[in-house]
């Protein structure tokens, strides 16, 4: 039954109407186009073809900006983001814990999932966050532990072994629920309309429960165009982050001194050569397809991270590691109300509090919201047949569980090792992209150490290559009205080249803080379209509940076989 019926339903006073379970997105019907939304995919590379060609062509200009526009945009917005994270985790942890919407699954009533639990995890990770988990395992509790609120306040003292549980508290906050959530509520809001009412897996469709046929047109193509944008951005961000540690990865296990500048930095020529190497690997990947090379090397690097966290049990810190990880869950666990809604003053301490908290936890925020339609999509791509309870629980509690052991068995070593003093100062000294290595270098032999390096270079090789191959299909998805299968091969190599040079020419431009802050612009208008699903999600649940009481169908199935009749409840 398509969007026209059900309107015509209403007039035989039908105690509510069916869903909509037809959008239609016009689409070219041949040429390069084919398949594709002119209307999404001509204005989305325009203007991702407009920020590379301003940051290569007005490199001064770009960055001065740019500088100007995050100061703008963070300084005003910063509430705005606290708070919208907030309401993700609340609207999540209601939907999967009450029973009847916990109950109701993505798919038809009996409908079984396309992956087993392992790939299904081992995609949610390696999509999601595992490139940043490598990068900040080491360098966020070292941050903290060097600088966090309570340092700041004089409460404790830098670099002490006071100072290590507030380190915890605030890498568990950045790296849980609001991460995960995020990603959980984009994803739950997109597969919910997709795979039980066969609309069209795009951003658009998850606003038809607000907007209905109204997605169709304009207002659907700004959706999505945004979406894009939003990809490329924050996708660039986990890019500019793993290149710079692979780099640093490179120059450990001996390729050559002309890999990192004087300032520990790659440089420009190993930035273009690195990128070569896993850009032109993602879009092979890309070609291959989910259920084919995304979906192995997701297996992979679950394997290889498995390997690589016993490796630091065992040889690392193991029993600091536990206790971190205890505490450190308890304490995010009954701060998690107060710091997710705290907004410090600019008159306390001098302002340094609100800049720390615009440096890591607003940064943070605007990341995920920026990475949500990439992670979102692919979430929901890979998610038909679980429960709302499965699919939050699974999205929401697993991979934030995976960070914290991560980040405490790892991180732990590497503070340990400071704190003990067998370091002196080689980790926390050193560039955070180097810190992983550095912590590997003191704990291990130099030549185990070596080997164990080169092990994460090909685990971050990995990591790469799937979120970049990931974020490029997720686009042509975008891009293709929700068509993820036939003849895309043009445009996933456009795609790669536009994320190479996007992370290339930002990364040479003025590092990683280049591309943060033009993630964190490009988050802005995409924060407005997740609050605009959170709020569509949930009336699509609520009304399928009523529908469910008086008999009528709530999936595309139950429509197409639905003889008209309501029952008497």
């Amino acid at each position: 039954m398509n969007s026209d019926s059900a309107e015509a339903n209403s007039a035989t006073d039908l105690p509510i109407e069916p869903p909509m379970v037809d959008l239609h997105i016009g689409t070219h019907d041949r040429g390069f186009y084919n398949g594709f939304s002119r209307a999404v995919a001509i204005p989305a590379k325009i203007i991702v073809s407009l920020i590379i060609m301003w940051a290569i062509f007005f490199p001064v200009r770009a960055m001065e900006t740019l500088q100007v526009a995050n100061s703008t945009i963070i300084a005003s917005f910063s509430g705005w983001y606290v708070y919208l994270v907030a309401v993700l985790i609340v609207v999540c942890a209601a939907l999967a814990l009450w029973p009847a919407t916990g109950r109701l699954r993505l798919g038809g009533p009996d409908e079984s999932p396309e992956f087993s639990r392992f790939s299904w995890v081992s995609m949610l990770f390696g999509a999601g966050i595992g490139i940043g988990m490598l990068t900040y395992s080491t360098g966020e509790p070292l941050a903290h532990f060097a600088n966090n609120p309570d340092i700041i306040r004089g409460e404790v003292a830098a670099l002490s072994a006071e100072a290590v549980r507030p380190a915890y508290m605030w890498t568990f906050l950045h790296w849980g629920f609001g991460a995960w959530c995020t990603y959980a509520l984009v994803g739950l809001a997109i597969a919910y309309v997709s795979h039980r009412r066969d609309l069209p897996l795009t951003i658009r469709s998850s606003l038809t429960p607000l907007f209905g046929k109204a997605m169709s047109g304009v207002f659907g193509h700004v959706v999505d165009i945004v979406a894009v944008v939003a990809t490329i951005l924050g996708v660039a961000v986990t890019m500019g982050l793993g290149v710079q540690q692979f780099v640093s990865g490179l120059h450990r296990i001996g390729f050559g001194e002309w890999l990192l500048g004087a300032d520990g930095a790659a440089t420009p020529l190993a930035i273009v050569a690195a990128l070569l190497i896993l850009v032109g690997a993602s879009t092979l990947s890309a070609l291959s397809g989910v259920g084919r090379g995304i979906k192995w090397l997701s297996n992979i690097n679950m394997v290889l991270s498995v390997a690589l966290l016993a490796l630091f049990a065992v040889a690392g810190s193991g029993l600091y590691g536990l206790q971190l990880l205890g505490v450190g869950i308890w304490d995010y666990v009954v701060t998690l109300p107060v710091n997710s809604l705290t907004l410090f003053e600019a008159s306390e301490a001098g302002g340094a509090l609100t800049q720390w908290q615009l440096d890591w936890s607003v940064f943070y925020w605007a990341w995920w919201i920026a990475f949500a339609p990439f992670v979102g999509m692919f979430i929901a791509r890979i998610s038909r047949g679980r429960t709302i309870r499965e699919y939050v629980l699974g999205v929401a509690l697993v991979p934030s569980v995976m960070c914290f052991v991560w980040m405490a068995f790892v991180g732990g070593t590497a503070i340990d090792l400071e704190l003990n003093g067998s370091a002196g100062g080689a980790i926390i000294g050193t560039n955070i992209s180097d810190q992983l290595y550095a912590t590997l270098a003191v704990l291990l032999d130099p030549a185990l150490a070596i080997v164990v390096s080169g092990l994460v270079v090909v685990l971050l090789m990995t990591y790469l290559v799937t979120s970049a191959d990931s974020a490029i299909l997720i686009v042509n998805t975008i891009n293709g009205a929700g068509d993820d299968e036939g003849s895309r091969r043009y445009h996933i190599i456009f795609w790669g080249l536009a994320l190479a040079f996007v992370v290339g020419s930002m990364l040479i431009l003025g590092g990683i803080d280049a591309i943060r802050i033009t993630m964190i612009i490009g988050a802005l208008p995409f924060s407005i379209v997740v609050l605009a699903m959170a709020v569509a999600i949930i009336k699509a649940v609520a009304y399928d509940l009523l529908r469910q009481r008086h008999g009528i169908p709530t999936t595309a199935l139950g429509c197409e076989e639905w003889d008209g009749k309501v029952s008497s409840n």
